[in-house]
């Protein structure tokens, strides 16, 4: 299940002006954060307001940001909030790496650190999404007074081995097509391209928007590289014990229909967090931001907006 998990996990200046105002987003901003491990791409929606910045966390691990911004999702929640994205070491604009620079979730956790900083947010609101919620929880375990709130969509458990994980019982003719690949081309990158695509083949519920978003991800800047050595470091983390201690409000989103995690998991999370909130989308795989967009954004909404 590791080579399956490794694309599957798949996660704004904060000056308050403009109080109570709407920002009109326009096109985002980028730039790059410098390190001594990494120079950290990021992409910025929105302008400062009154609210609580996000910054949003993509999944892979192993894949750039790209995959979660095929609508208009963020510039729709980046109407009253500034919203950041950023991609993780080694991946999309973030492959200007060290030779040698580790890959464990502390190195993870402190490059969101990095992206928070550099920006002087005081506090950030979290969107983790798949892979993304497991980084965003493992941030909000050791900086919880950098939190202000939590978003977990589609995402992990808190322990790997606890994962719930149907695509091989639920597509085996897919599976099947990625043991051939496997077998024929071995762990070549090239390989790892086309099981992406099988990926996706398998994590949505609408076939229509299924075609519709294959038509238009172009490079994902999938690193298989970087997925293998994140995802083995992750493996070796449980942070079950660390969920009832979260005193923040928390959200839990999961797709009805999502068999790469399935929601058995944000159940338990859900009943593992004191106060937290659960939304089931009834009409979503693993990407209920792209299937139902519109409840999506109103969901989010609600709960970052919420006193």
């Amino acid at each position: 299940m590791q080579r399956r998990l490794l694309p599957s996990l798949l996660i704004s200046v904060v000056s308050f002006f403009a109080l109570g105002s709407v920002a009109q987003t326009g096109a985002p901003v980028t730039g790059v954060i410098h390190s001594p491990d990494v120079d950290l791409g990021y992409e910025v929606y929105g302008q400062p307001t009154g609210e609580t910045p996000v910054i949003a966390v993509n999944g892979g691990p192993g894949l750039s940001h790209k995959y979660m911004i095929q609508n208009n999702v963020w510039e729709k929640l980046a109407e009253r909030r500034q919203v950041v994205f950023y991609d993780q070491r080694g991946t999309g604009a973030s492959k200007h790496l060290q030779p040698g620079a580790s890959q464990t979730m502390d190195a993870q956790v402190g490059d969101l650190e990095a992206v928070r900083t550099h920006f002087g947010f005081e506090k950030v609101d979290l969107v983790g999404d798949s892979y993304g919620g497991f980084l965003a929880m493992a941030y909000a375990s050791t900086h919880p007074e950098r939190v202000h709130k939590l978003i977990l969509s589609d995402s992990p458990p808190p322990a790997f081995k606890d994962m719930v994980h149907l695509l091989p019982q639920v597509f085996p003719d897919i599976e099947e097509e990625d043991a051939a690949i496997q077998k024929q081309s071995g762990d070549t990158d090239e390989a790892a391209q086309k099981q992406l695509l099988n990926h996706f083949r398998m994590i949505f519920y609408s076939e229509d928007l299924l075609h519709a978003y294959l038509a238009h991800i172009g490079d994902l800047g999938y690193v298989p590289s970087v997925g293998a050595a994140v995802s083995q470091s992750a493996a070796k983390i449980d942070m079950t014990a660390q969920l009832p201690k979260f005193n923040l409000p928390v959200l839990v989103i999961t797709g009805r229909h999502d068999m790469n995690v399935a929601p058995l998991n944000a159940w338990r999370m859900y009943k593992a967090i004191p106060g937290a909130k659960l939304e089931v989308f009834a009409k979503s795989g693993h990407l209920p931001s792209y299937e139902e967009p519109d409840k999506y954004v109103k969901v989010v909404e609600d709960f970052l907006s919420a006193k």
